[in-house]
C-alpha cells in the first residue's frame, strides 16, 4: 500500500489545475459529442464550465498518483465523473427538485435557457460520462474501463447517488401526506452517505481501480472517502445554516424552510463542528499508509470541513 514520496504543490494549486485541465477535457468532449445546434451544447457547457471547486476529479487525480498513475491517465475518468457530477445538480436545481436559481453565482441551466433544454442538457452530460469511460484514452486495458463503467454507474445509480436524492424528496415530506420525516442521525447518515457520499466514494475508487491497487490500498481509500463524503455534506449543511448567497454561490437557508433531514439540525452547530474535526481525523489516519505521499488528500480533508462556498 506504501507509496512513493512526491513534490507536493499548495492544494490550492493542485485544485487549480485538476479545475483547468478538467474543465479543457470536458470542453472538447462536449465540441466532439454530436449535440445538434448550438443550444444544447451551449447548456450543456453553462452547466460543467462555470467554475467549481472540481474536488471529485481532484480526488480521482490524487488517488491514482499514489499508485503511480499520471494525471494524463487520470483525467478521463476525472472528466467522466465531472460530467455526473454537473449533470446531477442541473436536474437537482429543476423546479421540481430543489427549485434553485442560482448555482456557482449564476443562474441556473433552466434559468439561463428553459426546463426542457436544462432536462436534456442534464441527460447529455449523464451519458456522455460513460462514452468518455468507454474510449481508448480512459485506460489502455478494456476490463479497467469496463471496472470504471460500473463503479461509476453503481455511484450514481438507485443506490447511490439517485436513490439518495429520492430518500431525501421522502425526507421532506414530498410524498404521501406531506409532512417532513422525523429521521433518526443514522438514517441521515446513510441518505447523504448515497445522495452525496457515493461520488466522493468513486472518486477514490476511480484512482484506485486505475493504479491496479490492492485490497489494503483500496479499503484504505474507501474509508478516507466516506469520511470526507460525510464531512463534506456536514460542511455544505453549515453553509446553509450560516453562509451568505454571495458567498456561497447559491440559495441558502432553504433546508430548513424544506424541512430537510440534516445532521446539523440533529447534532446542532456545535456539535457539527465537533463532528466534522472528528471526521477530519478519520480520514487522515485513512492515509498513514501511504505516508508524505497522500499530504494533498489529507489537506483536501482539512479543505472540506473549512470551505466558505
Amino acid at each position: 500500500m506504501s507509496a512513493e514520496p512526491r513534490a507536493a504543490a499548495p492544494l490550492s494549486d493542485a485544485l487549480a489545475r485538476t479545475a483547468r485541465e478538467v474543465a479543457a477535457y470536458i470542453d472538447a468532449a462536449i465540441a466532439a459529442s454530436g449535440a445538434p445546434g448550438e443550444r444544447l451544447a451551449g447548456a450543456m457547457r453553462h452547466a460543467t464550465l462555470a467554475g467549481g471547486k472540481r474536488l471529485r476529479p481532484f480526488l480521482v487525480v490524487e488517488s491514482a498518483a499514489l499508485f503511480g498513475v499520471s494525471r494524463q491517465a487520470a483525467l478521463p475518468a476525472a472528466a467522466a465523473l465531472e460530467c455526473i457530477h454537473c449533470y446531477s445538480l442541473v436536474h437537482d436545481d429543476l423546479p421540481a427538485m430543489d427549485d434553485d436559481d442560482l448555482r456557482r453565482g449564476r443562474p441556473t441551466v433552466h434559468r439561463a435557457y428553459d426546463e426542457a433544454t436544462a432536462i436534456l442538457a442534464g441527460d447529455g452530460l449523464l451519458t456522455l460520462a460513460f462514452e468518455i469511460l468507454a474510449r481508448e484514452d480512459a485506460g489502455p486495458d478494456a476490463g479497467v474501463r469496463i471496472a470504471l463503467v460500473a463503479s461509476l454507474a453503481r455511484a450514481a445509480g438507485v443506490a447511490g447517488m439517485i436513490g439518495g436524492q429520492m430518500l431525501d424528496l421522502a425526507a421532506e415530506g414530498r410524498f404521501g401526506d406531506g409532512a417532513p420525516l422525523d429521521l433518526p442521525a443514522e438514517a441521515i447518515i446513510e441518505l447523504q452517505a448515497m445522495k452525496t457520499g457515493a461520488l466522493l466514494r468513486q472518486a477514490c475508487e476511480a484512482g484506485a481501480l486505475l493504479g491496479r491497487a490492492d485490497a489494503d490500498g483500496r479499503a484504505a481509500l474507501d474509508r478516507y472517502a466516506r469520511a470526507v463524503g460525510r464531512a463534506f455534506q456536514i460542511a455544505d449543511d453549515l453553509l446553509d445554516v450560516e453562509g451568505e448567497a454571495g458567498t456561497v454561490g447559491k440559495a441558502v437557508g432553504k433546508d430548513a424552510a424544506a424541512g430537510k433531514a440534516t445532521l446539523v439540525g440533529r447534532l446542532g452547530i456545535e456539535g457539527a463542528r465537533a463532528e466534522l474535526g472528528r471526521l477530519v481525523g478519520e480520514a487522515e489516519a485513512a492515509l498513514s499508509g501511504f505516508g508524505t505521499a497522500a499530504t494533498l488528500l489529507a489537506e483536501a480533508a482539512h479543505f472540506v470541513a473549512e470551505r466558505r462556498n
